[in-house]
């Protein structure tokens, strides 16, 4: 079902879902949306379920027209967007009729958005999942980002027949300054005052920031004399934070199987969707807490979601 015509794909415009479990082993990363609440509310926004296919736009959206009538909404970063020129609001469902045109200008606060239509993009699945890993040609549109002149399938039928919207609220504010909640370790023993100076210091976002890892610069966090500059490689998950031997630390998202550097810490579940929001230049400060904190703060999360996803009607 032929629904969207890309005019202009934006910078980087890729199909994700959820993301690609249980190949890590075979060094296939779990990819997906890497800010995952946004693009659960997305989906829920247009009666869609939380995993299904969307799309993730960096710095700046693309432009579509509609080739039939379907529901569209935009979480994530705040955008300046237009709807046939007029300028619309993210965090509601819009409305399009055939020949329309959606266009998402650039990001204001934060740095990626999630497009969603309603009944789900429609690309193969590979391993799983619908999501886009373009370092290795595998999934969404061919393993690549959206191209001018793409058509974008949709699944199913509409599953709204009025607007959505999220209580703004209820809507994040991407601040140029975060904090982060993160649990020390796995291999904090190999850090001695490095530890202190890691949960003191203020870091600064790189250009060098990517789907792989965001990239930090500020004070070289040192390791103890005794402790190797690297470890035997082992599996990483999203919200790692390595520390290579230059001392910089590199916060780890949805791109990489596997590290060979000693991680410091790892971020809580939540505060991986705020880091996916971060920009060049911002600046990033980590808060140690407990793993009981943290499951704490998962489950508060969830149950906050779950409430949110069942108010509106969406599927699971």
């Amino acid at each position: 079902m032929p629904c969207l015509k890309v005019i202009d794909p934006g910078p980087m415009t890729t199909v994700q879902d959820l993301g690609r479990y249980g190949y890590q082993a075979l060094g296939v990363p779990i990819s997906g949306a890497l800010d995952q609440i946004s693009a659960m509310i997305a989906n829920w926004l247009v009666g869609n379920p939380s995993g299904a296919a969307l799309l993730e736009a960096t710095f700046a959206g693309p432009k579509v027209e509609a080739l039939e009538d379907v529901w569209v909404c935009v979480t994530g970063a705040r955008v300046l967007m237009t709807l046939n020129g007029r300028e619309v609001e993210g965090w509601t469902s819009l409305r399009m009729k055939a020949g329309d045109i959606l266009w998402i200008k650039r990001m204001v606060e934060g740095l990626r958005a999630y497009i969603a239509i309603s009944g789900g993009i429609d690309v193969p699945e590979v391993m799983g999942s619908r999501s886009t890993y373009v370092p290795g040609r595998m999934g969404g549109l061919g393993g690549r980002p959206l191209a001018k002149g793409d058509i974008l399938e949709r699944i199913g039928e509409n599953r709204i027949s009025e607007p959505l919207t999220l209580a703004p609220e209820l809507r994040p504010r991407w601040q140029r300054e975060m904090t982060l909640r993160a649990i020390p370790g796995p291999q904090d023993d190999h850090f001695g005052e490095g530890l202190e100076i890691f949960f003191s210091s203020p870091f600064v976002v790189t250009p060098q920031s990517d789907r792989m890892g965001c990239r930090l610069d500020g004070p070289p966090v040192p390791r103890k004399p005794e402790a190797p500059q690297s470890i035997i490689s082992e599996p990483s998950m999203p919200g790692s934070i390595q520390i290579p031997p230059d001392g910089k630390p590199i916060v780890l998202l949805v791109e990489q199987t596997v590290g060979g550097y000693a991680k410091i810490a790892t971020i809580i579940w939540p505060d991986i969707s705020r880091v996916a929001q971060a920009r060049p230049g911002d600046i990033i400060s980590f808060r140690k807490i407990s793993l009981d904190e943290a499951h704490d703060i998962y489950r508060e999360t969830w149950d906050q979601l779950e409430s949110l996803r069942k108010g509106l009607g969406a599927p699971p």
